[in-house]
């Protein structure tokens, strides 16, 4: 059997990390059993879809690396992968249900409905349609067509036994049919509903295996009814776990960032991102936790995924992409890094290469997030230094402050060289001079520098400012020391 597996967003917001993993998940799958990746877009919500949330759901599967083998702009022969393109079919596929007896129209209207749920829910009843319009016979259906009431067309579903599948990741799993209720194939606007379209589109794409999250779980009887009444062969289904905050509840706006661009802007590498979403259910062997995407596709079977839910853990993911930005060449790392801040709006092309570099190296292990590469170099890539007042105001208790900083400033002023070797040289001989530790000197001129208790190596500091930022914010800080002297006396 060739493996055929589809990826199926509806282009109505952003690519949320679930859905990123779903799509993962089955793009993982496809590679490694040598199959075909499909991209379907379901958008029969009109009022939802936008260009903007479609092109933002491409943008985030290249940006991931989960390119399709069939689909929107790539082609294919089981297109149009529009669901809006395919109404035609849905029509055609309605009409033989309906031809063999196995779907009736409906002329229950939206407030009925809901007025008759109501009702249920009031009495304690499990809330679903009622069948009131299966047994109309013509005359009663001309007489509400008579009255101007438009039809949706819903299945006939069998009044007992049951429908179960034996599920990848969920093993066996069964549904009573008289728990089920005679669903909506094609609203009366016209449009088909998802578990109807979804039947059509996978047997019609020649879908071989259905992987998806657990919250489809109780779709899945009704599509497989459906397949029974087509008298076709059922795909093979595996529902992944849902993911949870670190809360417990399902993951959401409010554990913060859920959508695949946002975790982008906020610095995170694609290769962590498919590392991450990947271990979200999937284990290889308990102990390795870094992949890279072609490792993933080597090592990723479907029998691995486990049932219990996921959790989307932050400060795992900043670990993971810590770990990642370390395994990349220097080169490659300094790129990303110039990249991110030039999206960010820095300028990054009257500063070389060697002046990046020598930022990232500077940072260190702090760069766990490309974004970071703006938190500790802020000092140097900003023309405004914006000081920590508590870290300002522990120097501004400290006993002759300006005194040694202006003799830093001094003699570095008066220093040729501008290096690393130099700067440190100068540094400690002007604290030898004025009979203090090294340390005392440096943590003024500190947050002298960079407005913070905390930053990369001092003379690292002073070589990114360079030798003009570096004394007029030493003579500055000096000057704003004696003015808070003269203040408080």
């Amino acid at each position: 059997m060739s493996v055929r597996v589809r990826f199926a967003p509806s282009p109505t917001g952003y690519l949320h990390v679930g859905g990123a993993r779903t799509a993962l998940y089955n793009y993982l799958f496809a590679r490694g059993q040598g199959g075909t990746f499909i991209l379907r877009i379901e958008d029969t919500d009109a009022a939802r879809s936008t260009p903007e949330s479609l092109a933002a759901i491409f943008d985030s599967m290249r940006w991931l690396g989960l390119t399709w083998d069939e689909g929107p702009e790539v082609g294919g022969d089981c297109g149009p992968y529009f669901q809006a393109q395919r109404r035609e079919l849905y029509q055609q596929h309605a009409a033989t249900l309906s031809a063999a007896g196995l779907a009736y129209p409906c002329y229950c209207t939206a407030e009925e409905l809901e007025a008759r749920r109501a009702a249920q829910v009031a009495s304690g009843e499990p809330p679903g349609y009622d069948d009131r319009c299966r047994g109309l016979d013509a005359a009663a259906r001309a007489q509400r067509e008579a009255e101007g009431r438009k039809a949706a067309l819903r299945f006939a579903l069998p009044a007992s036994g049951e429908t179960g599948w034996n599920d990848v990741v969920r093993s066996q799993v069964t549904f009573r049919n008289e728990l089920l209720d005679d669903f909506v194939l094609i609203r009366s606007d016209g449009l088909p509903t998802y578990n109807y379209a979804c039947v059509i589109d996978d047997h019609t794409m020649a879908i071989t295996h259905v992987i998806r999250g657990d919250d489809h779980i109780s779709n899945t009887p009704r599509q497989l009814l459906l397949y029974q009444a087509f008298g076709w062969t059922p795909p093979i289904f595996a529902h992944v776990p849902m993911i949870l905050g670190a809360d417990g509840t399902r993951l959401s706006k409010r554990h913060g960032a859920t959508s695949v661009g946002a975790y982008r802007d906020l610095g995170y590498l694609s290769e962590t991102m498919v590392n991450f979403l990947a271990m979200l259910g999937w284990a290889y062997d308990g102990q390795r936790e870094l992949f890279t995407l072609d490792e993933l596709v080597q090592y990723f079977r479907l029998d691995r995924v486990g049932s219990n839910p996921a959790v989307f853990n932050t400060e795992k993911l900043e670990w993971m992409n810590g770990q990642h930005l370390r395994m990349l060449p220097e080169e490659d790392r300094v790129r990303r890094v110039a990249a991110h801040l030039s999206v960010r709006g820095y300028d990054v092309t009257s500063r070389g290469p060697d002046w990046f570099a020598a930022l990232v190296r500077a940072i260190g292990d702090r760069l766990k997030t490309l974004e970071d590469a703006e938190r500790y170099g802020a000092f140097a890539l900003k023309t405004d230094l914006a000081r920590d007042p508590d870290a300002w105001a522990e120097v501004r208790e400290k006993p002759d402050v300006a005194p040694r900083l202006r003799a830093l400033e001094s003699r570095l002023a008066a220093e040729t060289a501008w290096d690393l070797e130099s700067l440190e040289r100068v540094t400690r001989g002007v604290a030898a001079e004025l009979g203090i530790k090294a340390g005392e000197l440096i943590g003024a001129t500190r947050v002298a520098l960079t407005g913070r208790k905390a930053s990369p190596g001092i003379f690292e500091v002073m070589w990114l400012l360079g030798r003009e930022r570096t004394l007029e914010r030493l003579q500055s800080a000096a000057r704003e020391w004696e003015e808070a002297r003269r203040a408080s006396v």
